[in-house]
């Protein structure tokens, strides 16, 4: 199963593919690690990150989606901007988005810690938390 973790900060939503192929983990080349909704006041900058991003999950075969669920009120409270990435994302057709909370994978990665040190995997250090939410989903799977 090809999936896309995904962490909204700010106006980015930072990408990580992962692969799991026969209980081994994979991180496919990817040509974009972040994306940006630029300008949120008109409905044609969130259409055109919209198909953006559904031309990246097509290109790279994305069967699933997952979204670090943000927390709509208090000290770590999702921005506009962040919430229209959101929305967005849910609504490209074809293509299965979920929501995993910060508790669902800390659980996850306490139950399946990783084995090798981050910054071996060569990704970019803004990427673990993209990371980290692929990996809590695909180890549900094992």
């Amino acid at each position: 199963m090809r999936i896309c973790g995904v962490e909204i900060k700010s106006n980015e939503a930072i990408i990580c593919l992962m692969v799991l192929d026969q209980g081994l983990f994979e991180l496919p080349d990817c040509r974009q690690q972040r994306f940006a909704l630029l300008q949120d006041k008109d409905a044609e900058s969130v259409r055109k990150f919209q198909f953006t991003m559904k031309k990246f999950l097509q290109d790279y075969q994305v069967e699933k989606v997952v979204i670090r669920e943000r927390p709509q009120k208090g000290k770590f409270a999702g921005g506009a901007i962040g919430f229209k990435i959101e929305a967005a994302l849910q609504l490209i057709e074809g293509i299965d988005v979920q929501l995993m909370s910060g508790t669902q994978i800390k659980e996850q990665l306490s139950r399946h810690p990783l084995l090798i040190d981050f910054k071996a995997t060569g990704l970019k250090g803004f990427q673990q938390g993209a990371f980290d939410i692929a990996y809590a989903r695909l180890s549900q799977q094992l």
